[in-house]
């Protein structure tokens, strides 16, 4: 089968990938193996372009977030049938689904309705998965006494999807933070009662608001050089979650809060062990909720085809920083 992959690391301007031929995948018991109908592009994606080298004679195929047809089965993958449209993840240390075909785990796949498109299912399982485990502690509910939430980096697709879970879900006064009028404007399409600009004082701006105090703040973006103004703004026993400490970062400012710090990777579940069956029901409950209207999918640019062209120019908008909700490559 065909499926896009490199050999070695390489920057954006030292566009390595490829359009191979591989073998098709082996299924494992427990996997599905999906016909790829349309695949969303992320920021770890890109990260893991630039770090990531196959081992010698090898190659790389990245891709973590798709929606398509199920063409086989493993004997222990749950109640799928070969026909089911899904959406789903993947597991970071597999072959990803920038190819014709990807073998995964049925845990970490739903089945999706017939009136939700791939490109739209596509754009909703990681940012869903991520802001769904990192905001909610038992079952949809955020910690006790969690009233206000700051969604650092809210145009974003987990922010997108974080704030939408947060209206649709919670109680919660919802703020995000967008540098850009057209971010600005798009957080608040996705449902912020408040959007403030994270590139100027934060905590003026929400002071300003009539806001001295928030009870959690989610940040999907620039945490470690945030702590500082984060540990201002948060009450005592207040909450962080984050998503991107994969950096040196000094807890210090925090501690004389007794803040309680919450790290949250996708594919953890899958790769280090733990309830992996809970995303898929996490991505049955985000399906439902985009056909029953509570949730909208976040695609804002669709490429066609999966080719170097179309994800060349997909991780040139990415590495921007300057992209709005998700792109959606449909194959």
């Amino acid at each position: 089968m065909k499926a896009l992959g490199y050999q070695k690391a390489h920057s954006l301007e030292a566009f390595a990938l490829e359009l191979i031929d591989v073998e098709e995948p082996r299924l494992r018991d427990t996997d599905v193996l999906v016909e790829i109908g349309a695949v969303a592009i992320n920021p770890g994606e890109a990260t893991m372009r630039r770090m990531r080298s196959a081992e010698a004679g090898g190659r790389v195929i990245l891709g973590w977030e798709f929606a398509g047809v199920v063409a086989g089965m493993g004997p222990a993958a749950g109640d799928f049938a070969v026909g089911d449209r899904v959406m789903g993840t993947g597991d970071v240390t597999r072959d990803g689904c920038w190819a014709e075909r990807v073998a995964v785990d049925h845990r970490v796949v739903a089945q999706i309705p017939d009136q939700l498109s791939f490109a739209a299912a596509a754009s909703l399982p990681i940012g869903g998965l991520t802001a769904w485990e990192a905001l909610f502690r038992d079952q949809d509910r955020l910690p006790a006494g969690v009233d206000r939430v700051l969604v650092v980096g809210g145009a974003g697709g987990v922010g997108s999807l974080a704030t939408q879970l947060l209206k649709t879900r919670t109680p919660a006064f919802v703020m995000s933070t967008a540098s850009r009028p057209e971010s600005r404007d798009w957080c608040t399409a996705m449902g912020a009662d408040l959007v403030v600009d994270h590139t100027a004082d934060v905590v003026e701006q929400l002071g300003d608001a009539g806001i001295d105090r928030v009870d959690m703040v989610f940040s999907t973006a620039g945490t470690a050089a945030n702590t500082g103004w984060i540990a201002q703004l948060l009450r005592p026993y207040g909450h962080v979650s984050t998503v991107d400490l994969t950096e040196p970062f000094d807890p210090g400012p925090l501690v004389a809060k007794s803040v309680s710090i919450h790290t949250e990777m996708v594919f953890s579940k899958i790769t280090g062990g733990g309830d992996a069956g809970s995303q898929g029901k996490i991505l049955r409950e985000l399906a439902n909720d985009v056909v029953a209207g509570r949730l909208r999918p976040i695609v804002t640019t669709t490429l066609a085809g999966l080719s170097v062209d179309t994800m060349r120019t997909a991780h040139e908008l990415i590495e921007s920083g300057r992209t709005i909700g998700k792109i959606v490559i449909s194959v």
